[in-house]
């Protein structure tokens, strides 16, 4: 049997976060931008009725406070994006995060640089 899914996504939400490896990055921060991606489900009983999907919203304040506290790592904060989504939509077929940094201060010439978890329910 046929299963109509719907996706709601984050898309390049900014923000301006004290994540990265180094001691300055972490004092200056620096420019994200983080994407989104829920799939689950189609349930076609109302579909102005915010209870029948996933209020984008949310998604961006949970982004907003995983990207607040000094961290090494952009694999931490896309890790604990997923897993508190996953917690929260338990009816998720698939998540993704993204997570991608501007400039990263290793001295080349690079616009970006990204970290990005999926998860499949099987």
């Amino acid at each position: 049997m046929a299963t109509i899914l719907q996706t709601v996504s984050l898309k390049e939400a900014r923000f301006y976060a004290p994540i990265g490896y180094y001691e300055e990055e972490q004092i200056l921060g620096n420019e994200f931008f983080v994407s989104i991606d829920v799939c689950f489900p189609f349930k076609n009983t109302e579909t102005e009725d915010l209870h029948n999907t996933l209020n984008y919203e949310e998604l961006y304040q949970l982004a907003a406070k995983v990207m607040q506290p000094k961290r090494k790592l952009l694999e931490s904060a896309v890790a604990e994006m997923l897993n508190q989504i996953r917690d929260a939509v338990d009816h998720a077929i698939t998540i993704e995060v993204v997570i991608r940094k501007s400039n990263p201060p290793f001295g080349g010439d690079l616009s970006s640089s990204q970290v990005s978890l999926k998860y499949n329910r099987n």
